[in-house]
């Protein structure tokens, strides 16, 4: 009887203390309307999903971002005056077009910070300015990468900038004349090792390609066939040797397939099939004449 009667107490007690803190909530009256809005906001939630799923956002977004343009074009922020500056190879209607910027545009909601950023993203654009000159003008400034050489690599060839931004696929006959390197790694490395060559014009001109080897050093390919192999260290003087060789004996004028230079204190020269059989044929032919001079 005594349990009995512990219990019962401890479970008035409970009571008690839960009718304290929920009593309030049973006094509690919702606002008029509130359901009708809770209907409207699951309808607008629907609806919003719907979008989302249906993929109907961007289009519904564009229209939303047209009307505002509108309204604000109307107010007296329209676009009247682009001034564009740096422009050689891009057309002025791919720059505005690059930078979302369309008749439609105002001023006062057009995002500069973001229309650079598009700019940027294009290959060809290094950098760009955009500038709002209110009420009704804009300024924008490119400044353009060059085309610089043609790139290979796995066999895809493609038109590089000096600092190796790849700009667009080789396809265009006007990129034909631009130095050829090969390899990976060659695209970041170009401009200082054809800026080496350009000291030497003897090798500048018959340059046909330079090969970047393991990304660590450089073989030259000239327009003859030869293969001439550079040291990883001290390239220049592997080019001082290959000039002087060329100056004493015309050994870019021979019939040799490639000129090792990457050991400081030797030359290896490979010759052709053809020249190599003529000098194994001399070879032979004085041999013959030596023994028939000692009989």
């Amino acid at each position: 009887m005594r349990a009995r009667s512990s219990f019962g107490l401890g479970r008035n007690r409970w009571t008690r203390a839960l009718r304290r803190w929920l009593g309030p909530i049973d006094n509690w009256q919702l606002p008029r309307g509130t359901g009708i809005a809770a209907a409207t906001a699951f309808v607008l939630a629907s609806a919003a999903y719907g979008t989302v799923r249906g993929g109907h956002l961007p289009a519904i977004m564009t229209e939303l971002r047209d009307f505002r343009d509108a309204v604000a074009n109307a107010a007296g922020f329209r676009i009247a005056s682009i001034a564009l500056a740096g422009q050689q190879r891009l057309t002025r209607d791919e720059i505005l077009t690059t930078a979302g910027i369309s008749g439609r545009s105002s001023l006062l909601f057009l995002d500069a910070a973001g229309a650079r950023a598009q700019l940027k993203a294009n290959p060809w654009i290094a950098d760009a300015t955009v500038l709002k000159l209110y009420p009704d003008r804009l300024h924008i400034a490119v400044t353009e990468r060059d085309a610089f050489a043609r790139w290979q690599r796995n066999g895809k060839v493609q038109v590089i900038a000096d600092d190796g931004t790849v700009v667009e696929p080789y396809d265009d006959p006007r990129f034909a004349k631009l130095p050829l390197v090969v390899g990976v790694g060659a695209e970041t490395r170009a401009k200082d090792f054809l800026a080496l060559l350009d000291q030497y014009p003897l090798i500048r001109e018959q340059l046909h390609a330079a090969v970047f080897v393991a990304e660590r050093r450089w073989n030259v390919k000239l327009k003859n066939g030869i293969d001439v192999r550079l040291p990883e260290a001290d390239a220049a003087q592997a080019l001082d040797t290959l000039v002087k060789l060329d100056r004493d004996n015309k050994i870019l004028s021979r019939d040799i397939v490639a000129i090792d230079l990457r050991l400081p204190d030797r030359v290896t020269v490979r010759l052709s099939d053809e020249a190599a059989a003529a000098r194994q044929d001399a070879l032979n032919k004085s041999k013959q004449k030596k023994k028939g001079g000692a009989a």
